[in-house]
């Protein structure tokens, strides 16, 4: 066997490629990252779920705010054509989903630009399905049970955490009453590194206290669920009613401090999906970043009629990473970006 080669250090150069022509990951990982693919494919088949394909470069890109895509061109007939690299298959799977295909499945490459380092990479692989008629808590028992499958794990544990509660009860901050001062405030008295220089929105600084405090201790021993997100933070996803406030019908799901997954109860309205796209256009322009074509044809399908039902995207080189005990992506990847 010839054994993979260290990771390269994010941003990293090989100063002579020629040199550094071996994969990052061992041909023994490799082969178990085949394997694994293949016992996903066998999952969805055992229950009856089509693999489909759609492009990977679309004249439409994401309009959210926190994700840049990755351009091309394309010398079409007429001219030349900017083209956007997904983020992610879920627009053109809608389109399948309101052509009545019924539930599918899809892996493929997904690239978001300025995304590197020991657990990000600008192309990665996404396992992405989609059960019409079927709510985000069905999807999430799904979730879990492929997950375990895929680590060998049947016994792993299984926990959902509201996102209120996850704030409430372990940094004693309310995302629905709080406000940008009490939440920087929040953040310089537990210690954020760096916080009194920022300038955030409130979804700013709840993302910041998220990734610096709260994550590390989600999924511990087990398989950490949280659901129902602040309705500015809903994406595509249904927001309904609730008790205290609206909140998004979304999940992210967590392992050993790691995202793996990021789930919704899908929003079918074309009239509050259009909105949620011309929001996000603004807050491009208010930042300065460039705004990206919206996907019309995705629009349209939403009008036509998308079946009500949730959806879900997991990151695969993450989750195998869990499998093979790999501490940085490169171990899981074959040629990572340093070296393609």
């Amino acid at each position: 066997m010839t054994p993979g080669l260290a990771p390269t250090a994010a941003g990293e150069q090989d100063p002579d490629p020629s040199s550094n022509w071996r994969p990052s990951a061992s041909l023994e990982t490799l082969r178990e990252r085949a394997a694994l693919l293949g016992r996903i494919r066998a999952y969805f088949a055992e229950r009856g779920v089509l693999e489909v394909e759609t492009p990977i470069a679309s004249r439409a890109a994401a309009t959210d705010p926190a994700i840049e895509c990755l351009v091309t061109h394309w010398s079409a007939p007429g001219g030349e054509r900017r083209l956007y690299l997904h983020s992610s298959p879920e627009l053109p799977m809608k389109r399948l989903l309101a052509a009545g295909v019924g539930p599918i499945y899809q892996i493929c490459k997904v690239f978001r630009d300025g995304e590197r380092g020991r657990l990000h990479h600008p192309e990665f692989s996404l396992l992405e399905w989609y059960r019409p008629g079927w709510s985000y808590g069905q999807l999430m028992d799904e979730v879990a049970d492929l997950v375990r499958r895929v680590l060998d794990r049947p016994g792993l544990a299984v926990e959902r955490l509201p996102y209120r509660d996850l704030f409430l009860q372990r940094i004693g901050a309310d995302p629905w009453s709080t406000d940008v001062l009490s939440l920087r405030d929040k953040a310089l008295e537990l210690g954020i590194s760096g916080a009194e220089s920022l300038d955030l929105d409130l979804d700013g600084w709840l993302d910041l206290l998220l990734s610096h405090l709260l994550e590390p201790g989600l999924g511990r021993g087990c398989l950490t669920f949280v659901h129902d997100y602040p309705p500015s933070q809903a994406a595509l996803a249904r927001v309904r009613p609730d008790t205290v406030a609206p909140v998004a019908e979304r999940f992210e799901l967590y392992l050993e401090g790691v995202e793996l997954a990021n789930g919704f109860q899908e929003l079918t309205d074309p009239r509050v999906q259009e909105a949620r796209c011309a929001l996000d256009l603004a807050v491009r322009r208010a930042r300065g970043r460039p705004e990206t074509p919206v996907d019309r044809a995705f629009l349209a399908a939403l009008a036509a009629g998308m079946p009500e039902g949730a959806g879900v995207a997991l990151g695969l080189d993450r989750l195998f990473m869990a499998r093979l005990g790999a501490r940085h992506i490169d171990e899981v990847l074959a040629f990572p970006i340093e070296r393609a």
